[in-house]
């Protein structure tokens, strides 16, 4: 039963996360080419399809804790130090998605779509949506490393019986 839990929590891993991080980090620069051609239809497409990949697979990645501690239950692993620093930065890799990364995306949509309060100043709109994206851009950064160095917890488990 545990190789079967590991099996779909590495899975859920691969197939949730992998998208909401490579969307996620496609979104800023797809938004400044989107700011940079205000009637391209497609980049502003690009950007709301970006958008809605990070949502989506932000639920859908719930699987992965699920199934990891279904899975470190098996193993009796849960009091381990790296398990319970990889739960701990989970946690805030999920609150960076959920509470800075989706809301500034969507924030970045709207001043795209042209619902966003923009200054009248010519040129002002494409200074502030630049500005919004580079700080996109850092909390992306912030989501994507910790989620790298859980995967890294994951890999080298210290104390782990593989042998590796």
């Amino acid at each position: 039963m545990t190789k079967f839990l590991l099996a779909v929590h590495v899975i859920a891993a691969i197939v949730a996360v992998g998208p909401v991080t490579v969307a996620a980090s496609m979104f800023p620069p797809a938004a400044r080419r989107a700011f940079g051609a205000p009637g391209d239809a497609d980049a502003l497409a690009t950007t709301r399809l970006l958008h809605r990949i990070c949502r989506v697979y932000a639920v859908v990645g719930v699987a992965v804790p699920v199934f990891g501690f279904a899975t470190a239950s098996n193993m009796g692993v849960l009091g381990d130090t790296w398990l319970i620093v990889s739960i701990v930065l989970t946690a805030l890799a999920a609150g960076v998605l959920a509470l800075l990364v989706l809301p500034r995306q969507s924030a970045v949509l709207e001043t795209a779509e042209g619902d966003g309060v923009v200054e009248e100043v010519p040129g002002e709109r494409a200074t502030a949506a630049g500005a919004a994206t580079v700080r996109l851009a850092m909390v992306t950064g912030i989501f994507n490393l910790l989620w790298a160095t859980v995967t890294v917890l994951m890999i080298i488990r210290p104390g782990s019986t593989t042998g590796a």
